[in-house]
């Protein structure tokens, strides 16, 4: 699979984003705000799955991964917002540089003047915490940084049958 590379100006583009995003998993110590540039910038390591669930070569219909099954990845991927004015967490410590975080989510709540481009968008992670931050627009971009790497562990979530 080529690596991605995709750019989100709108919530449409965003939700696609979002879903090549689910479940990535973020250190806190890789993520930055850089007030003066505008940009919120992370490094995520993405479990891939559009591999993950696309139909084999063979004809088999997709299913969803497990644990332990084989042709399982993750990407190290590129995180970058731009336009952004502020940025607030909740339920997560910034000192706490080698934590980590699964995202489950990234949304954009738009200002209620429909002549206005700026809103919030809003990084859920699991266990509750988040990030809010308040942007001009709606400017972001994700790209995959290099090779993917096998893993055997897919993303489980409470409501999943086992």
């Amino acid at each position: 699979m080529p690596d991605l590379k995709l750019i989100a100006l709108d919530t449409d583009d965003l939700r696609v984003i979002s879903a090549h995003l689910q479940d990535a998993v973020v250190r806190i110590g890789d993520m930055v705000y850089l007030p003066k540039e505008k940009r919120f910038a992370a490094i995520a390591n993405r479990f891939d799955w559009d591999k993950a669930i696309s139909p084999s070569a063979s004809g088999a219909k997709a299913k969803k991964p497990r644990r332990g099954d084989t042709g399982l990845e993750r990407r190290r991927t590129g995180l970058r917002f731009e336009r952004v004015l502020a940025a607030k967490v909740s339920g997560l410590d910034l000192k706490d540089r080698r934590g980590s975080l699964a995202l489950l989510a990234i949304t954009f709540a738009p200002v209620a003047d429909p002549e206005v481009p700026g809103g919030d968008v809003t990084l859920t992670f699991s266990g509750g915490a988040a990030i809010r931050l308040t942007v001009e627009c709606l400017e972001f971009e994700m790209t995959d940084l290099g090779a993917a790497w096998a893993t055997k562990l897919a993303p489980v979530h409470p409501d999943d049958k086992v």
